[in-house]
């Protein structure tokens, strides 16, 4: 990790809610008196296409953008999207994965003219992301928003996973005060409570490999 700046590279497809997550973490950190500073590429994202966010927090930063090698964490809103963009994650860094895998038409199409073809799943994304880090979480986001009350929280799920690692530098307090602020009011019980699973999942799934807050 670069001295004083954590940086979290986000990756998902249009539809998400990714755009709302960095407004959700920007907003806690300027609640907390913390500089953040975000790049976003929004891609096809109408269509249900790449879309991606640097977001690098501390005092030092210069910019917003994450160089290759350069993230702390690699916070995926799919699975397939983890892999497109894993080279930003450094070495031994944090993969945070929703297992939801919208495969791409072109991997489709293959299966309409050769029925014996195998869609690309999240054992092989995970053997290939095992070969940057150890440090892997892959999280069924979809049903844990179910449970929550909102199948709709899968960012806020993946948020409450991202909060427990000890070097992620925004205190909880915050996030929770902008994810009521930033969602919409009828849904802030259900994101909350989402919060809590993705929270509860990590201790669970990922505080055996790295460092988390008490």
């Amino acid at each position: 990790m670069e001295k004083g700046v954590f940086s979290i590279y986000m990756a998902g497809v249009g539809g998400q809610g990714l755009v709302l997550l960095s407004n959700v973490i920007g907003s806690a950190c300027a609640k907390a008196g913390i500089r953040a500073l975000t790049g976003e590429q929004h891609g096809l994202s109408q269509r249900s296409g790449s879309i991606n966010v640097h977001m690098r927090i501390g005092q030092n930063i210069r910019s917003p953008l994450i160089p290759i090698g350069g993230a702390d964490v690699l916070l995926s809103l799919e699975a397939l999207e983890a892999l497109r963009y894993v080279e930003y994650l450094q070495q031994g860094g944090v993969v945070l994965m929703n297992s939801r895998i919208q495969h791409p038409i072109a991997e489709t199409a293959l299966h309409v003219k050769d029925k014996s073809a195998t869609y690309f799943s999240v054992d092989e994304v995970r053997n290939r992301l095992s070969q940057v880090t150890d440090k892997i979480a892959i999280i069924d986001a979809l049903a844990l928003g179910r449970d929550a009350g909102n199948p709709m929280t899968e960012n806020i799920i993946m948020l409450g996973a991202l909060s427990v690692i000890e070097a992620f530098p925004v205190p909880e307090k915050s996030i929770r005060e902008s994810i009521a602020e930033n969602v919409p009011k009828k849904a802030v019980d259900a994101n909350l409570k989402a919060f809590e699973q993705g929270k509860g999942h990590a201790y669970e799934h990922l505080c055996n490999v790295i460092k988390c807050r008490k």
